[in-house]
């Protein structure tokens, strides 16, 4: 239970290696936010996480082998984060750019096919906003952290701040 099979600093490299490949895959991706998944995402990641799992821990299945795995994992993410707030290179590797998906109450449907969003998708933003139709669109912009941040044509009322509407994308 205790013993290891192979040595902790194998442990280590392998579940480091895996996490950066995961990231730098889930990255290329694109703009998503992870409490959005869908059916089909959640299962393409319980899929992954089964196929890489080998990988991780080789012959051991300690139960140390699984503790020095968690805690490089946990150790891992936390020099990613660090190092995405402290250095610009990281942070422009990791994190995508805001895209206008609709301007003066137009889709701009190019930007929207490159980051796979339906009309559906941004039409249900909208309204998550409060407006109806994009004619009534100023800008609207698909965050970095998946989420549509819209500015209307004429504000009529009290502005308030609504909460942030997420994009879903199939893989």
């Amino acid at each position: 239970m205790w013993t290891l099979a192979v040595p902790w600093w194998q442990l280590v490299l392998r579940s480091a290696v895996i996490y950066l490949a995961l990231l730098a895959v889930l990255r290329i991706f694109g703009k998503r936010e992870v409490g959005q998944f869908t059916l089909f995402d959640l299962v393409l990641i319980l899929l992954i996480a089964n196929a890489v799992q080998p990988a991780m821990t080789g012959p051991d299945s300690s139960l140390l082998g699984g503790l020095v795995i968690i805690a490089t994992l946990i150790g891992t993410n936390r020099v990613v984060a660090a190092a995405r707030h402290r250095i610009g290179f990281v942070a422009w590797l990791l994190e995508s750019k805001p895209t206008v998906i609709a301007s003066d109450g137009r889709w701009i449907t190019a930007a929207m096919g490159r980051e796979d969003v339906t009309v559906d998708e941004a039409e249900m933003a909208l309204r998550e906003h409060g407006i109806a139709d994009v004619s009534e669109v100023r800008v609207a912009v698909l965050e970095s952290d998946g989420s549509i941040s819209v500015v209307p044509r004429q504000t009529t009322g009290p502005t308030h701040r609504r909460r942030s509407v997420r994009i879903v994308r199939h893989l």
